[in-house]
């Protein structure tokens, strides 16, 4: 398993009863669902990441099936890039409530690999609910641009829907380690944008670059959802960032939605750690 290090001296954390230590003596509590919180102490009282309602939305969304579609695309893609031998080591750099990361462990054990898997997130609340989800990953609180991870620990990293932290990929990824980052597509979501927004606009679609990161290739995953409930349309929107962005008029009309047909736009891509 990636071993988590301590954010403070970078020592290797021994996992305790309730507590991670390290050999400097720095502690962090276990939460009771499991993750250990290693954000700097200046940040660890704030509101981070996604909260407790778009953390919901999401897991109501995800759950009820709707982008099965990606995530059966991204297991077969780490099972066509996994190490032919030994444990695959398996880091998720923006998990959420771990919904991919679980599927992709699962998917690899299914295809006969040993494997052992982690995950960070700057939501607390996403993690309360990862750990439930997948009990036997080790979950941290953490930012994706400083991982709590040792350098050159992971054979396969997943980043899905999070900040592209191409350099501390790079740092983490093993050589000849892949990072699989999915991103949306430009017309993701379209209708629902186009539906609440008087002037929507397209995703930006560009390829992340990073040195010493080689793009094997990508596949582009696409489907139409006909959602036929105003609570699944109601929730994907507030599991997007479009959420925050939102005024009363716009809300109203999301509101009105009882139906809609909406494209869901992915792109999976694999690179290669030099």
């Amino acid at each position: 398993m990636p071993e988590l290090l301590c954010p403070v001296c970078g020592g290797v954390l021994a996992q305790g009863e309730k507590v991670e230590h390290c050999p400097s003596g720095h502690s962090f509590d276990r939460a009771k669902s499991g993750y250990v919180n290693l954000l700097v102490a200046r940040q660890s009282g704030a509101q981070h990441g996604d909260d407790k309602e778009m953390v919901r939305a999401r897991r109501a969304f995800l759950d009820g099936g709707w982008y099965a579609l990606l995530r059966d695309a991204l297991c077969s893609a780490a099972v066509r890039h996994a190490p032919a031998e030994g444990t695959v080591d398996l880091l998720d750099a923006g998990c959420g409530e771990c919904y991919y990361t679980a599927a992709v462990a699962a998917a690899l054990r299914a295809a006969g690999k040993r494997v052992s898997a982690a995950g960070a997130d700057i939501s607390r609340d996403a993690l309360r609910w990862g750990g439930k989800r997948a009990p036997d990953l080790r979950l941290a609180v953490a930012s994706v641009f400083r991982l709590p991870v040792a350098a050159e620990s992971c054979d396969i990293l997943l980043n899905v829907f999070a900040p592209f932290a191409g350099e501390e990929y790079c740092r983490v990824l093993r050589r000849g380690g892949m990072l699989l980052h999915v991103s949306p597509d430009e017309m993701h979501l379209w209708e629902l944008k186009k539906a609440v927004y008087q002037t929507p606009y397209r995703n930006d679609a560009a390829v992340p670059v990073q040195e010493g990161l080689s793009l094997l290739g990508e596949e582009r995953i696409g489907t139409v959802l006909h959602l036929t409930r105003h609570e699944d349309i109601a929730n994907l929107f507030q599991m997007t960032p479009y959420v925050h962005k939102t005024g009363l008029a716009d809300a109203a009309r999301l509101d009105a939605l009882d139906a809609l047909d909406v494209t869901a736009a992915f792109v999976l891509r694999a690179y290669r750690r030099d």
